[in-house]
């Protein structure tokens, strides 16, 4: 098996049991390679955790600097960036379930990655949103309130219907989306109405 496939088998079994307790014998062997091909291609486990996370990283600020080039301070611009993000995490549910991991104290021994991942790009995001927000209101706030939400209903589903099989329906996913533009809406400063 290639790098691509090690870090495939690599990202579900880190999404799926945590850093914790993915012991590399595991990794190498859902691999069918030797834990010392992986040491040698990737300095270990943590080595390996932390390719998986450049990916996870690359694939989220990939998605979100491209949403924010053309972006327009406007309540509209803000819902077509959420629904981005909604569907690249629906798509890829690895990603928040990584993510997960880590914010559940996962991976103690790969601390500060979300400085050099995350906090730029929300900085970022949060500076060009802030102009939408009431005064007073952190933008970094808002953006994490995004977050939260997306992640909450993706790894956790609702009470009626719990997310135990990771699958995303449509209909659930539209029913979800509304209320997602509603909050946005609410949230934001009024705009004024298009002529």
């Amino acid at each position: 098996m290639d790098e691509e496939g090690i870090i495939a088998v690599a990202t579900r079994l880190f999404a799926e049991l945590g850093y914790d307790e993915t012991t590399l014998s595991l990794i190498a062997g859902a691999a069918n390679v030797q834990s010392a091909d992986i040491t040698a291609l990737f300095g270990g486990k943590q080595g390996l955790y932390q390719a998986v996370m450049r990916r996870v990283d690359a694939a989220e600020s990939d998605l979100l600097r491209a949403a924010f080039v053309s972006f327009a301070p406007t309540a509209e611009a803000c819902k077509r960036v959420a629904d981005a993000y909604l569907d690249l995490m629906a798509e890829n549910p690895h990603i928040p379930m990584l993510w997960m991991h880590r914010w559940m104290g996962d991976a103690s021994d790969s601390p500060e990655m979300e400085e050099g991942y995350t906090r730029p790009l929300v900085d970022d995001i949060a500076a060009q949103i802030s102009p939408l927000l009431p005064p007073g209101v952190d933008a970094r706030y808002f953006v994490w309130t995004i977050v939260w939400c997306v992640f909450g209903y993706l790894t956790g589903g609702v009470l009626e219907r719990p997310r135990v099989d990771r699958v995303v329906r449509p209909a659930e996913l539209a029913k979800f989306r509304t209320y997602l533009h509603w909050m946005i809406d609410r949230m934001l400063i009024d705009q004024p109405s298009p002529r």
